[in-house]
Parts: C-alpha cells; sequence; structure tokens
C-alpha cells in the first residue's frame, strides 16, 4: 500500500536517482511491485551491484558469514536475491586504492544499487572517501537500501544509532535526502526500537523522520516522498 504524507506528496531534495530506502529489504509484495515499477527494465533484465560496506562497522553483523550471506543472496533480508539479471560486488574501502575508471563505468551502467545494513556512519565515511557520494546523484539507477543502507542518505542518523565513530565526530550522514529514518520499529529482537524510543529519537533531529517496520519502506522518486507499507510507520514533524 502506498501512502502520501505530508499533506499531500513532499518534495525532498533535488536528487536524480531513485531511491527505495527499506527497513530490511523488499520482504512483501507493495515493496516488490514499487521496486519493479522503478525500474526501466524487468528484474530479470537488470544488472545490480551490492554493496557490503555498512556491514563491517557493525559489531553484530560483520565481517564473516552475514556478509558472506549477503553478497551471495542467502540472507533472511531478501535483496540480492530477487533474480537480478547479474550481481556484482562494489566494495568501497577497496576503491579509493583503485583508479576510478576501473570503477565508476560499472557504477554507472548499473541499474540498481543493492546497499546493506550495517553501521550507518561507517557506511557514509567509505562512500565520501571512495568518491560515490559525489557519484551518487548523477546516476540514473535505482537505489535500494536496507536497514543502515537507507539511513546514510538521511543529514543525520540521531545520537542513539552511533556505533562506529568517524574521525571528524558527530553523527552526520550524507544529507541527500531531508528526513531521516529509524527502523526496525517493533522489532522483536531489538527490544529499544519502541515507538517511545522513536519519539525521543525524532526530537533529536532536526528534520522530519520516519519510524518504518520491517514491512516498510520510503519510495524517492524526483524528489517525491512516499511510503510503501504493509506494517507499522509514523513520520515525525520538528
Amino acid at each position: 500500500m502506498l501512502h502520501n504524507d505530508w499533506g499531500d506528496s513532499k518534495s525532498s531534495k533535488t536528487f536524480g536517482m531513485k531511491l527505495l530506502l527499506t527497513s530490511a529489504g523488499v520482504n512483501n509484495s507493495s515493496i516488490h511491485n514499487t521496486l519493479v515499477n522503478m525500474l526501466t527494465k524487468p528484474i530479470a533484465e537488470s544488472n545490480a551491484l551490492c554493496i557490503p560496506t555498512a556491514m563491517y562497522g557493525h559489531p553484530w553483523v560483520g565481517p564473516g558469514i552475514k556478509t558472506w550471506e549477503f553478497i551471495s543472496g542467502n540472507s533472511d533480508n531478501p535483496l540480492v536475491d530477487l533474480g537480478w539479471k547479474s550481481v556484482g560486488v562494489l566494495e568501497l574501502t577497496a576503491l579509493p586504492s583503485i583508479d576510478k575508471d576501473r570503477w565508476v563505468p560499472l557504477v554507472q551502467e548499473a541499474d540498481v544499487l543493492l546497499v546493506a545494513g550495517g553501521d550507518a556512519l561507517y557506511l557514509s565515511h567509505w562512500m565520501k572517501q571512495s568518491g560515490l557520494a559525489d557519484l551518487l546523484p548523477s546516476l540514473d539507477a535505482v537505489y535500494v537500501g536496507m536497514s543502515a543502507g537507507s539511513m546514510v542518505m538521511a543529514p543525520n542518523i540521531g545520537e542513539e544509532f552511533v556505533g562506529w565513530r568517524p574521525p571528524t565526530g558527530g553523527d552526520k550522514t550524507l544529507g541527500l535526502v531531508d528526513f531521516a529514518l529509524f527502523p526496525h520499529l517493533e522489532h522483536e529482537s531489538l527490544p529499544d526500537n519502541t515507538l517511545v524510543n522513536a519519539e525521543k529519537w525524532a526530537d533529536s533531529i532536526s528534520v522530519p523522520g520516519y519510524a518504518i517496520d520491517d514491512q516498510t519502506a520510503i519510495k524517492v522518486t524526483d524528489g517525491i516522498v512516499e511510503v510503501v507499507s504493509e506494517g507499522q510507520w509514523k513520520l515525525f514533524t520538528p
């Protein structure tokens, strides 16, 4: 089910890419259908690049078996295993050590970027260090984020989500949209991710914030923000 909010549809920042910002992947028919409609060709004809980098910065996730599960499409969170024509791996920590002409064309030719969860500040740091952050606004690809892979698009994530700390400190992320995300709302394995705590989180950020559960995603196309949900979500405004 698709919801327009902030009155009617709300314009976010001008941004060339189409964004599908999920909490836990493409795990229901509403999110799946939205992704299909955002692509310019069927999934079976689309080439994907998956980005596992955020996983390395998170103490519960990686490096290790969960990173392999994501890359190989064996994760519990559907993303890599949706039936893409091809899936490549783009590891951001490696990019500063190789010439840009070896990887930039691959990114520019991709139909979709699949960005794993993990630590949002770690991901933001390596997106900037690698040069991918500067490239993102010019891409025609669909960007599909999961958890931290979605949160990284916000101006900041809130102190509650700070784990790995960047050299510059703080909780700032890319700021490519003008709202923030609180993922995994009311998740049974994350007792702190309650609606009450989401309200406290919203008080600490200076932009609108969406608390979304694992059956919800945020779609951004042409600067228009829409909620796609078969579950629970709430918008907090400053």
